[in-house]
This record gives structure tokens, C-alpha cells and sequence, in this order.
């Protein structure tokens, strides 16, 4: 056992808050650290036979470690999960459908999910491994599930917001012994948890909500199996998609006020989707908080909290420009789930079946009476 062990049991039973902010901290020893600093170290002293944790640093490292675990508990509380960090999002989206599929493999991918998807599907196809494609929306997946090696979820998805009963599709999809992955970046661990509804895998990218500062690149991968966990630190090793340690130390430093954050999120997204409802000038809202979104039922039974992402359509491009252009407390990124609220025109990337006027809104932590004025008054300058 080395020394970063497990310091208390019993975390299931812990309050988010309190799990986020003790979650992975190792057992406190007098005049050091409660989170102890990055490691740099490229090689560990290694004498005699080949022993112990940490031997070089694209294998294992003592701040993955404690990031690691913290994500674990926060992911699968009370619970033996195995969680694997990345460099980003993709790199762990990557090595589950890498690692898990090979040639003449079927995976089934969502047709509205991050726009990354396409290009990793003719990746996946470029390999042998052939790729079904269908809509989040009404637990469209379900009718190409039959014969797939995996099951690709995103929901809510990304920038749609469309959700899907993940109880059902796991359910179907074991039955016919298709593994099953949901892309929990949008909802983050603390909205919901994937391995709780029988997923096989959790993966999300950490830069987003589960960090919130706009300032680390991170993904990461939970999974019960201790076998599907070794392919997924397998195919790591072989890629050298590794975090650096400053930024896995970062982002656990970060972990502690996830519950904060996601709070005044989550408050704040539904009070701007409740806002927008009363304009005439949006059309195509959609916030799986809002009672009246199409996707609230579903998503009421498996999320603990919904989100900090918006989506709507202003008329037209032009419209949609002159109202980002307008905001003042709303950064124009393309990022999401940070403390300062962002905001953009999708369609001017491209690769999101979007209309030209489409918003994707994601909500700070600002004063909720601020943020809200702000986009009402934007809105109003825009179409003016």
C-alpha cells in the first residue's frame, strides 16, 4: 500500500458538498498538506525489481492519483470504481471507443452529439469498425442497438439538450451484450451518475463543469470492471494521452467547490430559461429543467440537477450576432460550465446540424437578477 491510501469509508453516505470538498485528500499527517503540490517527476527511484505504484511518469504519478480517486468518489460514491485521467475530453472519449471496439465491432453513435463525433467516427470506420448512427431523442439508439460491440450516449446532448432514458437503453443494450458509455460532461457527477443507472462506463470532459475556471484541458473515464478499466489505462499508455501534473492538480483543487458552482449554475440556467419562455423573439428553447421542456419527465427520474447549459434560436444570424455582441457579463467562447457565463453562435463552426441564429448559453455563477437583466437587455438591443 502506498502512501496516498484511502483515508475514510463510509462516503456514500456523505452529502455532495461534503464529498466534494474531502473527496481524494489523502490521511492527514502532521505538518504536511491537506492536497499535497503536483509531482513533476518524469522517473520514480525504482532499485532492484520492479515494485510499487509509481515507477515512470507516463504510467502512473501521485497527483493522478489523488485526482483520480477524488473524481471516483464523486462519480460512484461508497463504491469500488476505477477512474482513468486524460489530457482532455476527446482523449478519454477516444480511448473508451478504442480500447473497447475493434475491427468489424459495431458502435452506435448519437447523430446529435458533440461535433467531435463525426470526425471520430470516420476514425472508428478508417479501422474496420462500423458505425450506426440515431437521435438521442425518444430513446432513438435503441433501434440500432442489435449485434453492437458498444453504445455511445450523450445526454443531455450536446448543443441539443435532447435526454434519453439511460435505465431503458442500458437495460436493452445488456440484454443483446452491448457495452454501454454516457458522456456525463454536461450533467457532471453531481447531476448525474451513469454507473448508478448501469452504465458501464462514465467519461466526461473534466475542462467543463467538473473544474469551472476555463483553465485546464482534462478528461476522464469511471468504469466498475477492473478488465474494461485495464484496456481504457492500457490504451493511455500506448497513446501518451496523460494530464500534466499541474493540471490534474488544478482540477482537484478545483473539485472542492463543484457543489457551490453547480448550484448558482443550475439556479441560474433555469431562471434565463424561464425568462426566455415570455419572448417572442426565441424560438427553440430547451433546458431539460423547465417543466415545459419536452424532456423534463425523463430527465426528472435519473438527473440530480440539470445542468448549466441553455439552448435557443434567434431569428436569424444577424440577429443572433447582434445579440451576442450586445452582452456584457457573457463571454463569447465556446467552452461551457464555467463561473463567467459564455454564450456563442454555434453554426459559425459548422459541424452541429444547428440553425444559423442558434444559442447555446451556458450559465456562471454571477448574481442570478444580473445575469438574467443582461440577457433580456442584449436581446432587446438585438432586435431593436
Amino acid at each position: 500500500m502506498n502512501d496516498y491510501a484511502p483515508q475514510e469509508s463510509g462516503q456514500a453516505a456523505l452529502g455532495d458538498g461534503t464529498r466534494a470538498v474531502r473527496a481524494g485528500l489523502p490521511a492527514a499527517v502532521k505538518n504536511e498538506p491537506p492536497l499535497p503540490g503536483p509531482v513533476f517527476a518524469a522517473h520514480f527511484h525504482l532499485p532492484g525489481d520492479v515494485e510499487g505504484p509509481y515507477a515512470y511518469g507516463r504510467d502512473t504519478n501521485p497527483t493522478w492519483t489523488l485526482l483520480e480517486r477524488a473524481i471516483g468518489e464523486l462519480e460512484a460514491p461508497g463504491e469500488d470504481a476505477h477512474t482513468i485521467v486524460f489530457a482532455s475530453g476527446m482523449a478519454a472519449v477516444s480511448a473508451v471507443l478504442l480500447s473497447q471496439a475493434h475491427t468489424g465491432d459495431t458502435v452506435v453513435l448519437p447523430d446529435d452529439g458533440y461535433q467531435a463525433l463525426p470526425l471520430l467516427r470516420e476514425q472508428l470506420e478508417a479501422y474496420g469498425i462500423h458505425v450506426r448512427t440515431a437521435p438521442t431523442g425518444d430513446d432513438g439508439q435503441l433501434a440500432a442497438l442489435d449485434g453492437a460491440r458498444l453504445l455511445w450516449i450523450e445526454t443531455p446532448s450536446n448543443p441539443g439538450l435532447d435526454v434519453c432514458d439511460v435505465r431503458r437503453l442500458v437495460d436493452a443494450a445488456h440484454a443483446g451484450g452491448t457495452l454501454v458509455a454516457v458522456d456525463n460532461t454536461l450533467a457532471t457527477p453531481l447531476g448525474q451518475r451513469p454507473l448508478e443507472l448501469g452504465a458501464d462506463f462514465s467519461v466526461a470532459s473534466g475542462t467543463k463543469g467538473l473544474t469551472g475556471h476555463g483553465d485546464v484541458l482534462l478528461g476522464y473515464v469511471v468504469c466498475r470492471d477492473p478488465e474494461l478499466a485495464a484496456r481504457v489505462r492500457r490504451w493511455r499508455k500506448i497513446v501518451g494521452a496523460i494530464p500534466g501534473p499541474m493540471e490534474a492538480w488544478l482540477a482537484h483543487r478545483s473539485l472542492a467547490t463543484i457543489q457551490l458552482r453547480a448550484q448558482r449554475q443550475w439556479a441560474n440556467a433555469l431562471a434565463v430559461a424561464e425568462a426566455l419562455t415570455h419572448r417572442s423573439d426565441v424560438s427553440g428553447l430547451r433546458y431539460p429543467g423547465l417543466a415545459t421542456d419536452r424532456s423534463h419527465k425523463t430527465a426528472a427520474r435519473q438527473m440530480r440537477g440539470f445542468g448549466s447549459v441553455v439552448s435557443f434560436t434567434l431569428p436569424d444570424r444577424a440577429h443572433a450576432e447582434r445579440f451576442m455582441a450586445a452582452l456584457q457579463l457573457v463571454e463569447d467562447a465556446t467552452s461551457f460550465g464555467g463561473v463567467r457565463s459564455t454564450a456563442e453562435r454555434r453554426g459559425r463552426w459548422g459541424g452541429d446540424a444547428v440553425p444559423e441564429g442558434f444559442i447555446r448559453f451556458s450559465a456562471g455563477a454571477e448574481d442570478t437578477e444580473d445575469l438574467v437583466a443582461d440577457v433580456l437587455r442584449a436581446l432587446d438591443h438585438a432586435g431593436a
